[in-house]
């Protein structure tokens, strides 16, 4: 369970609507969180998954965490795994690879 910066953002990130199973459908939905890449995005409802990054909180203002994108995939390509060919370990579905990483 991610500790999000305020409880304000905990409260979107974990938004559940009765009418929609899909955040990106939902227009109460406002921010998407990757618990994979730990990022935050607002959602771009045009039908798609689009969102577009945030860096800092819309409600309280703190910094969000840096990106673990490009760590991700350095972490898979160490690994030998492609993403896109490959099938990607559970555990490199959230963020459970993060915790399995030596401390820098």
């Amino acid at each position: 369970m991610t500790n999000h910066c305020c409880e304000v953002m905990s409260r979107r990130v974990n938004v559940r609507c009765d009418q929609h199973d899909d955040p990106f459908a939902c227009p109460d939905a406002l921010i998407d969180f990757s618990a994979r890449f730990q990022e935050y995005g607002l959602i771009v409802h045009d039908g798609g998954t689009s969102s577009i990054t945030v860096g800092f909180c819309p409600w309280c203002g703190r910094h969000l965490p840096d990106s673990q994108r490009d760590r991700w995939f350095d972490e898979l390509e160490r690994r030998g795994i492609d993403p896109s060919e490959d099938e990607v370990p559970a555990e490199f579905q959230d963020d459970r690879w993060l915790a399995a990483l030596p401390r820098d």
